[in-house]
């Protein structure tokens, strides 16, 4: 049989590079959250660890549209919240919340959150998804449900709450509020969500159209290590990244 390679993330020998790649990336990601219509108010917000300041931050300056930002607007944030690096000031729930995450997960690099509509309409069910197709089947037993809506998370003890549920999961579901994912990469962080919410929206049709048949445990515990590995999530990223920057070129300034 024979073998089909793939592209890797990129490896990088001067920190500099690592940082403008990520930093790239998270604009790019920015602007296809606003494309896609997730953006909602001042709400949502996207991280990526700075890869010489590990207890630091990207993020996107506070009530921007996502549909503008460009890589000169992203502000850093250290780990007491404070801007070092923009004039922007911070989301504070961005901050509660991804603090948490990148403290619990030295693993994750990125961490991505919006208010997008299924998302949310999914959330208010309380329940994980099913296995209903190949590409929910990424979040197969590698999503969690946090089911405990106090408000907007405001105290870092929340967001320490938030993290242990995610546990070493890809994905969380915060009942009542919408949908949050991680990744290695901000590219595979990115399309976890992108997909995520895609997958809410399915499910959401499918239950409203009849009773949808379930993928039985083996196969889908088969595609998720098919379609829901770290280098899947940034694989897939690749042509939306592609077609971002052409159609948008402003965004890498």
């Amino acid at each position: 049989m024979p073998k089909y390679e793939r592209p890797q993330p990129p490896v990088f020998e001067q920190v500099e590079d690592e940082r403008l790649h990520r930093k790239q990336r998270l604009a790019a990601a920015f602007r296809l959250f606003g494309r896609f219509g997730f953006s909602e108010g001042i709400a949502g917000h996207i991280t990526a660890r700075d890869p010489e300041f590990t207890d630091h931050f990207w993020v996107n300056p506070f009530g921007m549209y996502f549909g503008h930002i460009r890589v000169s607007d992203l502000i850093l944030v250290n780990r007491e919240g404070d801007v070092v690096k923009g004039d922007a000031s911070v989301n504070r729930a961005a901050f509660t919340i991804h603090s948490q995450l990148h403290e619990a997960r030295t693993d994750v690099i990125a961490a991505a959150h919006a208010h997008s509509v299924y998302g949310k309409a999914w959330s208010s069910l309380g329940r994980l998804l099913d296995p209903l197709t190949q590409d929910s089947c990424s979040f197969y037993e590698d999503h969690a449900l946090f089911n405990d809506y106090t408000g907007v998370v405001l105290d870092t003890s929340e967001g320490q709450r938030l993290a242990e549920t995610l546990g070493n999961k890809k994905a969380i579901i915060l009942q009542n509020h919408g949908i949050l994912t991680v990744g290695h990469t901000v590219d595979e962080a990115a399309f976890w969500y992108i997909t995520l919410e895609r997958s809410c929206q399915a499910q959401l049709l499918a239950e409203a159209a009849g009773r949808p048949r379930i993928i039985n445990h083996e196969t889908a515990r088969l595609a998720q290590t098919q379609v829901g590995s770290h280098s899947s999530g940034w694989f897939s990223f690749q042509p939306l990244y592609e077609r971002i920057v052409r159609e948008e070129p402003d965004l890498l300034e």
